[in-house]
């Protein structure tokens, strides 16, 4: 539903997101296809994203892209507590993750998306990163790139998905219990249990 108040702007980005009209939702394998879809429809809103590990009910909790024109603004991880670029770094690799697409008036994100509001900043992400960053797909990155305002096209941010992923060791060492995990119990489940090396 739309229209809802909008809290006052010192509160979190989080707690100012207004809740929009879902327009679609699905298990996604990769990020790309609703990265893409949202900028076909020229989508102005948000992206809720519930990671795999989520999903499972292993941990994990959602995620937010807000979008202008399908392009996108802003970012941040509940799971981690971590906002724009390593709001991205967090999520690369979580697939599959339910999305859910919601759509919002043109200037219902006019106050979050005001680069000059204090608070918002750490929030920001270029606009190509979460498709070249979590799709791996520079094509749809440079799209999307063109598709921004001149004024941030330029946009680099600190942005380095996988270099953060890569120095978060707890993290990677996680990553490779749970695709130990997963080999083990594919084997299990094939009888090739007895084959597969430690």
């Amino acid at each position: 539903m739309t229209g809802e108040p909008t809290p006052p702007s010192a509160a979190p980005v989080r707690e100012r997101l207004p809740r929009g009209d879902l327009v679609g939702a699905r298990v996604a394998t990769d990020f790309a296809a609703p990265l893409a879809a949202s900028l076909d429809d020229d989508l102005t809103g948000y992206l809720r994203l519930e990671p795999g590990d989520a999903l499972l009910g292993i941990g994990g909790s959602e995620a937010v892209i807000t979008l202008e024109s399908g392009v996108p603004v802003l970012a941040y991880d509940a799971g981690g507590d971590v906002d724009g670029p390593a709001a991205l770094a967090a999520l690369a690799g979580t697939t599959p993750v339910r999305v859910e697409r919601y759509r919002l008036p043109a200037d219902a994100l006019d106050s979050l998306h005001d680069p000059t509001a204090d608070g918002n900043d750490p929030f920001r992400v270029a606009p190509g990163a979460p498709a070249r960053e979590l799709a791996g797909d520079d094509a749809l990155a440079e799209r999307t790139r063109e598709a921004a305002p001149a004024e941030r096209r330029a946009a680099g941010g600190d942005h380095d998905a996988l270099a953060a992923f890569l120095a978060d060791e707890e993290r990677v060492e996680a990553v490779r219990r749970e695709a130990r995990a997963e080999a083990r119990a594919r084997a299990d489940e094939w009888g090739l249990g007895d084959q597969l090396a430690e």
